[in-house]
């Protein structure tokens, strides 16, 4: 059952064909009662009509055996008095139920003497025949309303459903008489039975169209779905992360999760080729110094006398800023978070500055929260950055602006031209490709710098002196403030 049901498809289907089939049903059920409540209804009506017909001729003094309504076909005629004595019947009914007269035989009929007797001792007694709670009527007085039952009765050996009507008439000659006379019910079973085979013949049907509907519209609808499906698993297997998804040409869920699969696919890609671009630099990068240390200490072997030492301590101090440069980035791109401690940049601008030829601190006290450590590690890149391109001064101001707190080293170079001043940030960029190695460095510092920045909620951006020279500004959000925490 569970693999049965096992894709969205099959359990829309099943739902939304649940849930009409219990709504049919619901439906159904309401027609069929609202149907049999009206035709009974209408029945009861009609039954009533032909007992007040009867009533009236009853009120007129019409004597019993010239009733018209006792000749009525289909419509059985009972008449009692008020102790529940048959007085007349229809000459046709052989059978009777749920009137509370089962008799179809008239008593026999009483002299006129007795009649005027009676009608006398009636004078006398006005409750005479009639319990207390009855209606008080006046003579040839027919009473409102009738009260109805179902039952059967047979006509002519035919044996029917009938709804019955009572009408109470108080006549001049017999005191109070019931009318009990019937309506058949054929018509409200055959309509009910025909409405009930159409159901049970129709539900199914709709029910199958409805599935089937269900089912081609969910299998159309989810199409792309497996389309999106089918191409990632190629994806997957293929590992070409250069392949997209197929986008439906709608403006749909499943155009929105084709168009975003898309987006995670491209940014998937960028990072995979960042890294693989990043493993190449890196691997080319530690080449030259290991290769160089190995070629000394290879000299160093079979001449010792050739040995070039401050060569080899260069090389291997080189290496080792390679390798903690390679190993922060790691730890960046890890998603590494930086210590939440307050730490004063101008007294951190100072020490970094401290022993550095040329450098003027300008700062005023701004404290930001942080890493200590990397953030002296960003100001150390944009020195020794400023160093290799300052022809005389460098000048660290640290000031407050805002609710941020704003590093700027500037020096005295060239500067940096404008096409230029994003890349300088990516990884192993060197501007200058003439620069050697060992004055240029590995083109880390700054994109280390930047990852930093970033890390810790700021900026780091470079602009242009009033003369000419580079400006990198460091923004950081001041401890405290609202987007001061740093980012994961």
């Amino acid at each position: 059952m569970s693999r049965l049901f096992g894709s969205v498809r099959s359990r829309a289907t099943l739902g939304a064909t649940l849930v009409v089939a219990v709504a049919l049903v619901a439906a159904g059920a309401a027609v069929l009662l609202s149907l049999r409540a009206n035709l009974t209804g209408e029945a009861g009506t009609r039954a009533e009509r032909s007992a007040q017909a009867v009533a009236s001729e009853l009120a007129a003094r019409i004597p019993l055996d010239k009733l018209s309504g006792l000749d009525a076909e289909d419509v059985p005629v009972q008449i009692v008095d008020a102790d529940g004595v048959l007085l007349a019947a229809s000459e046709d009914l052989e059978r009777i139920s749920g009137t509370g007269t089962a008799e179809v035989t008239p008593a026999p009929t009483r002299s006129g003497a007795d009649d005027d007797r009676d009608r006398e001792d009636d004078d006398r007694d006005d409750d005479s025949g009639r319990s207390g709670d009855d209606e008080s009527l006046e003579p040839g007085e027919i009473a409102q309303g009738a009260s109805y039952t179902n039952g059967t009765a047979t006509i002519d050996g035919d044996t029917e459903d009938y709804r019955f009507a009572a009408v109470e008439v108080e006549t001049p000659d017999r005191g109070r008489l019931t009318v009990h006379a019937g309506s058949p019910l054929a018509a409200e079973h055959s309509a009910v039975g025909t409405a009930l085979t159409a159901m049970l013949i129709g539900f199914p049907l709709l029910l199958g169209v409805v599935a089937g509907v269900t089912w081609l519209v969910t299998g159309r609808a989810l199409r792309p779905v497996e389309g999106i499906r089918r191409e990632m698993a190629a994806i997957t297997a293929s590992e070409d992360l250069r392949r997209r998804v197929p986008e439906p040409a709608t403006h749909d869920e499943i155009a929105r999760l084709a168009r975003t699969t898309n987006a995670t696919l491209a940014a998937l890609e960028a990072s995979v080729e960042r890294q693989r671009s990043f493993v190449a630099d890196a691997s080319h990068e530690l080449r030259s110094p290991i290769a160089s240390l190995r070629t000394q200490l290879e000299v160093a072997a079979a001449h010792p006398e050739l040995l070039d030492l401050d060569g080899a301590v260069e090389d291997t101090v080189r290496l080792q800023n390679l390798a903690g440069d390679l190993l922060l980035l790691a730890r960046l791109d890890a998603g590494e978070r930086p210590v939440g401690t307050r730490v004063d940049l101008a007294a951190l601008a100072r020490e970094e500055a401290a022993g550095r030829e040329g450098v003027t601190v300008e700062a005023e006290p701004v404290e930001v929260s942080g890493s200590r450590g990397q953030l002296g590690r960003v100001l150390a890149n944009l020195l020794d950055n400023a160093e290799r391109h300052a022809r005389e001064r460098i000048t660290v101001t640290v000031r407050r602006e805002g609710g941020e707190a704003v590093v700027g080293v500037a020096d005295d170079g060239e500067g940096v031209a404008e096409a230029d001043r994003e890349r300088i940030f990516e990884r192993f960029v060197r501007l200058d490709a003439a620069r050697s190695r060992d004055d240029g460095g590995a083109g880390l510092g700054l994109a280390i710098a930047r990852d930093v920045a970033v890390r810790h909620g700021g900026t780091l951006t470079v602009g242009a002196t009033p003369a000419g020279g580079a400006l990198f500004e460091l923004r950081l959000p001041l401890a405290g403030a609202g987007r001061g925490a740093p980012r994961a």
